[in-house]
């Protein structure tokens, strides 16, 4: 029986010290049994790296910035998809899936491109600064949080969580504070690279812990898997990670996913306690950029979800591999200044 063969657009190509999810997403997909694929990388900037990685890309196009609007968006996305007949697109940025989620009708409607998101009412209510009343609502455990507009702020969440307190941007960032002209200095920089708010966190002594999975809408769980960082950057980027077998994370994943309904993928991010409490300290609405390691513990779950998005029935994986590693390393990717000129003018690779 021959398999299908789906043209799958994939943004989130920067292969940096915080690299997007893109390139392990492709690496997953380009493994998959059910269907074999030709991937359109979608970028933002000339200099992201998958652009020039052609045994993973078979051709990249830029999309304009979610500044942008949907508007110019919808109409680059139409090019594209005139030119390529994409069947299945990944968006893997957490600023960028607003308008994903907005276009989503209209993108399988119009042009028959297909996506598995969170709804709007889902990722709105996960946001970093919703997450404490989140927790109420779904019986989760959440550090105590406030969102904070200016540094003029920030003593008074102080006097409330006391230090250290950890500073976080809306969208990424974290960064632990020990006074108050820390977080000031944290506030400053991650906000001017996010935006406002800030989020002034209450600090959770423990080891953190993280579950890459994805939800059928429905409130199935259909795969998870449960990692601890074993090397992490400045910047807080796993760069190794080991699956764990921990049935209580399991529980806590399946519970999420059954309350919620969630849909699509996902990465949530706790910390253990030493009196083994669990507190949930994110979730982001998308894959991460560590989720290869799914497919090394034998759950391929960016398979999974182009299967769902299909139509095709998709069994929920019953087991993974446990003490399987991932370790990142970087290289160096011998381009030509045509190619990058190419991509810079006209946009298409």
């Amino acid at each position: 029986m021959n398999k299908p063969k789906y043209t799958i657009a994939v943004t989130g190509l920067n292969a940096i010290d915080s690299p997007g999810p893109g390139l392990a997403i492709i690496r997953g997909l380009k493994d998959a049994k059910s269907f074999d694929v030709r991937i359109i990388g979608l970028a933002y900037e000339a200099l992201e790296p998958g652009i020039y990685l052609h045994d993973y890309i078979d051709k990249t196009y830029q999309i304009p910035f979610p500044t942008a609007g949907q508007e110019v968006l919808f109409e680059r996305l139409s090019y594209i998809n005139s030119e390529e007949n994409i069947d299945f697109l990944y968006p893997n940025f957490d600023a960028e899936l607003y308008g994903f989620i907005k276009l989503q009708k209209h993108m399988e409607e119009i042009l028959g491109i297909k996506m598995v998101l969170p709804t709007i009412e889902q990722f709105e209510e996960r946001h970093k600064v919703n997450l404490y009343d989140y927790g109420i609502k779904h019986d989760i455990k959440v550090p105590k949080a406030r969102a904070i507009y200016s540094t003029a702020e920030i003593p008074a969440a102080a006097q409330l969580y006391g230090y250290p307190l950890v500073v976080k941007g809306k969208f990424y960032d974290a960064k632990v504070a020990y006074n108050n002209e820390q977080a000031a200095q944290h506030f400053n920089k991650i906000s001017a690279q996010w935006g406002l708010p800030i989020l002034i966190q209450e600090f959770v002594r423990g080891s953190e812990v993280n579950v890459c999975g994805i939800g059928d809408g429905k409130g199935n769980l259909l795969g998870a898997v449960p990692m601890r960082k074993l090397y992490i950057t400045d910047k807080g980027k796993a760069w190794a990670g080991i699956s764990l077998d921990n049935e209580r994370l399991l529980e806590l994943t399946r519970n999420m996913v059954e309350s919620t309904k969630w849909q699509g993928p996902f990465e949530l991010e706790y910390v253990k306690t030493v009196d083994d409490e669990y507190y949930l300290l994110e979730i982001n609405p998308r894959f991460p950029a560590w989720c290869y390691l799914t497919v090394g513990a034998g759950q391929n779950q960016m398979e999974a979800l182009v299967n769902l998005a299909m139509g095709k029935e998709v069994e929920p994986f019953k087991s993974y591999k446990v003490g399987t590693m991932f370790i990142r390393y970087s290289n160096d990717l011998i381009v030509d200044i045509n190619e990058f000129e190419k991509i810079s003018t006209i946009g298409e690779l």
